[in-house]
């Protein structure tokens, strides 16, 4: 049913890379779009208006999307489910989600895809897109059921959580992905190479007693999809890139004009292999965090934008699978709800542009998955984010809204909250102090 109410968003600083605009604003959203954008008191006395969000103090940004997202349903629910995982992403700031293919049963055939769509017309609280594995039960071995897929709304493959290892088998999903007009998204690690390690191959998993993943393990596979981009023209985007070599090689192949984007994920810019000395497995994520130097060469790569986006990760597991041995733990954390804030700390600290930090969850992840979105334009779908970037505030268990905890930003004072996530015209999230912005919003009939 069309949002037919109008809703205005007035008084922030508003900011949309897309068109360079950045400026104190109005918005005024009708029927589920921006219907304008002009100076503060525009629209004072604008007949219909349902709701006023006043948003002194806080930046209006186009709504954020998320490509990289576990909802874990179908299969396990006890980890987090459809509309758990969305209530997450709206109180996280973001607007739009994609979700990846690892359920039970896999994502890998049309009903999949169907389901999850339908769980998501019924229960979600934002916006999501379902990206389909690119082989049978992730085994690498046979192409998923991708023309169905594409039919029924993926809007990306992936294997993600695994590698395809045969070689002919990526090719040959890079041939059907092209032809479909979408992008692979590439788990890049060596399996082989891997093995049974737990975290970065280094002196400090010797110290530790930890079986090593090397970085040459993510550089290898970040070469061999690099070269099967150039073979088939295939759009490739590498998923949560930790290292420098591979880095060095993604530059090279965006240099030679092939159709490559990766992205960082918010534990990679922020956490190194040092946080590993406790054991403590809610910082076990796969690829592993790795040394100081190579923290350093993502956040140099995001910046200068040859790691176009940041996505989260959100990775929820249950106690069953993180309260046991290190070697033992399953790899991945939590991180719809701390991305704004961690990520945000690089804008405070001058090591990346206000521009790149908003367009790298905005308008970058929408040109990937082909989105009308990460816009703030007359008639563009009116999905905003709204945050104050000053404010401060402590991560804690209770105001965590996934279903999982596993989080190691748990207790840490963080800056930046989301002040509220409107979708299509909606608000679907206002954090409990937004009335320090809007005190006893007025309603209009």
């Amino acid at each position: 049913m069309p949002n037919t109410q109008k809703l205005l968003i007035q008084g922030g600083r508003v900011i949309d890379p897309s068109s360079n605009f950045d400026q104190d604003a109005d918005i005024l959203v009708e029927n589920g779009v921006i219907a304008a954008i002009d100076k503060p008191g525009s629209f004072a006395n604008t007949p219909g208006i349902a709701e006023i969000l006043n948003a002194k103090g806080a930046w209006v940004m186009p709504g954020f999307i998320d490509i990289h997202v576990h909802l874990r349903e179908p299969g396990f629910e006890y980890k987090e489910t459809i509309e758990t995982g969305t209530k997450a992403a709206v109180a996280g700031g973001f607007t739009s989600i994609a979700c990846m293919a690892n359920t039970q049963p896999v994502n890998d055939n049309a009903a999949v895809t169907s389901f999850i769509r339908e769980r998501a017309r019924q229960y979600g609280a934002c916006r999501v897109y379902p990206i389909g594995a690119v082989t049978r039960g992730l085994k690498g071995t046979e192409l998923a059921e991708i023309g169905g897929m594409v039919e029924e709304g993926v809007r990306a493959l992936s294997d993600d959580g695994l590698p395809v290892m045969n070689s002919y088998v990526m090719r040959k999903a890079m041939d059907y992905a092209k032809a479909f007009a979408i992008p692979i998204i590439s788990h890049a690690e060596d399996a082989s190479l891997v093995g049974q390690g737990v975290m970065n191959e280094s002196a400090l998993s010797t110290e530790l007693g930890l079986r090593g993943n090397p970085a040459a393990a993510e550089e290898i596979m970040v070469a061999r999809d690099i070269a099967l981009c150039r073979l088939t023209r295939c759009p490739v985007h590498f998923a949560h890139i930790s290292t420098a070599l591979a880095i060095d090689h993604i530059k090279r192949a965006k240099e030679a004009g092939l159709p490559i984007t990766a992205e960082a994920s918010p534990h990679h810019l922020t956490l190194t292999e040092e946080n590993i000395r406790g054991y403590d497995t809610r910082f076990k994520v796969c690829p592993p965090l790795r040394s100081h130097e190579d923290m350093l060469a993502v956040r140099k790569a995001l910046a200068d934008g040859t790691l176009d986006l940041i996505a989260s990760d959100h990775a929820p597991h249950g106690v069953i699978d993180k309260f046991v041995e290190f070697d033992q733990a399953s790899n991945g954390l939590i991180g719809l709800q701390t991305t704004i804030p961690l990520t945000l700390f690089l804008v405070k600290e001058g090591q990346l542009s206000l521009s790149r930090w908003i367009e790298s969850l905005t308008s970058k992840p929408a040109k990937l998955l082909g989105l009308p979105l990460g816009t703030l334009k007359k008639g563009a779908p009116a999905d905003i984010t709204i945050i104050d970037p000053e404010r401060k505030w402590i991560f804690t268990e209770e105001r965590i809204v996934s279903k999982s905890r596993n989080s190691p930003y748990v207790g840490h004072s963080l800056q930046g909250e989301v002040v509220a996530t409107v979708v299509e015209g909606k608000i679907r999230f206002k954090s409990e102090d937004s009335g320090r912005h809007s005190p006893n919003p007025r309603k209009h009939s």
